[in-house]
């Protein structure tokens, strides 16, 4: 399973949680430009993770906009596992819909 994050300077201790969950692959886009995304979203992106208290409007627009075209699951949250993983928990159904088996408790 890949993911892009969206947002955020540094990730701190989110890849390694993301890996327990089964996440294999992390693309990591800081979110200041959305220049950054102009290319697209890579296409071996599962899930996109917008961390909303780090990225401009501009760019989260954008990036909401490529994931509905391309039927990505996209899960806003706060640059903090314990945020993240609660919205996707709260998103585990979208998440499945598309054939992704995210193993949260």
């Amino acid at each position: 399973m890949s993911v892009l994050i969206v947002g955020g300077d540094h990730l701190g201790g989110i890849p390694k949680e993301l890996d327990k969950i089964g996440v294999t692959e992390i693309r990591h886009v800081t979110g200041r430009s959305k220049q950054k995304i102009r290319e697209g979203i890579p296409e071996t992106m599962d899930f996109i993770i917008v961390l909303h208290d780090f990225v401009n409007h501009n760019l989260a627009y954008k990036i909401k906009s490529l994931a509905e075209n391309k039927r990505i699951p996209v899960v806003y949250a706060k640059r903090s596992w314990s945020s993240i993983y609660q919205k996707m928990k709260e998103c585990q159904l979208q998440l499945r819909k598309v054939g992704l088996q995210v193993f949260l408790q």
